[in-house]
Parts: C-alpha cells; structure tokens; sequence
C-alpha cells in the first residue's frame, strides 16, 4: 500500500477544511472529514460535523462501512480537520479504514477551547487509542503545513460560541 505524499496530505486536509467551513455555516462546529480512495487521489465521501454523537470522523466512519467492504477499506485513507477523538478512533477502527491523516492536533484544540460546554474534549490521543488495537492504522499528524488554516477557523467559532 502506498503512502500519500505530502502534497496529497496538504491538498486532501485543505478540502476537509472547506467541509468544515459548509458545516459551520450550516450551524454545527467546525469539523470536516473526507474519505480517499486507495489511489491516494478519489475522494470517496465527505462528512462535516452534525452535533455531539455524530462527529464528522464517526458519521463517515459508519457511511463508508455500510458502501464498502472492509477490505477495499483499508486501502483506503481517513482525512480529518482535527484529531479524531476516541469515539472517532473506534469509529475508524470497527471500520478498517488502514490510514489516517490529520491536520490539527486535540490538544492544540483543547488548548483553544478549554472547559467550553460544547466541546468537552478528552484528552485520549487517536494513537494511543490505535495501539490498544490489533490493527497497524497508519498515522499522520499534526500536519505543520495546514495548521494555521484550520486553527484559523476554529479560533473564529469558538470566540463566537462562547
């Protein structure tokens, strides 16, 4: 199975970004996933965040189960806005998605939110989560390149939200 280069991390992460802009102006947090094909390039699905139970990482999670085998599935690469929180990691998991990429860390994102109510993070890192698996996800993250970009947004609804 081939590795994403940096340039498809980069470019995979910024479209993520932009499902995450359409779920914030749809009135949900700022949180995007996409699902890419074992080519490295097919973008398979997208997901933006719904509300507390449905993240956008385990929303997709349980779409791509139910249109792929699992299988096809680990070939297949997870992008997401910020890292997944545990419940997205078991998501990805019991699904067999084989690799991650991620742009902003949860820490980086508790460090921005706090104790907010709407975001009562836990701070469960998404490898820690994985090494308590039989599985060997790939992982990649905090992506230095798209940091900025998708703090950005977040930095803007969170002061809003508050």
């Amino acid at each position: 199975m081939d590795n994403p280069t940096s340039t498809q991390m980069i470019g995979h992460l910024r479209r993520a970004n932009q499902v995450a802009r359409a779920a914030m102006a749809q009135g949900h947090h700022p949180f995007g996933a996409i699902l890419v094909g074992p080519d490295r390039t097919t973008v398979l699905l997208e997901q933006g965040n719904v509300d507390a139970v449905n993240h956008a990482e385990s929303t997709l999670m349980r779409r791509a189960y139910a249109e792929f085998e699992p299988d096809f599935l680990w070939g297949c690469t997870l992008y997401t806005t910020v890292e997944p929180c545990v419940m997205c990691a078991g998501a990805q998991y019991w699904a067999n998605v084989g690799r991650l990429v991620y742009g902003l860390a949860e820490r980086q994102l508790l460090s921005l939110t706090g104790n907010h109510a709407a975001n009562p993070t836990l701070d469960v890192p998404c490898r820690y989560v994985f090494a308590h698996g039989q599985k060997a996800i790939q992982v990649w993250g905090p992506i230095a390149a798209v940091e900025a970009e998708i703090l950005a947004l977040h930095q803007g609804f969170w002061r809003q939200s508050t």
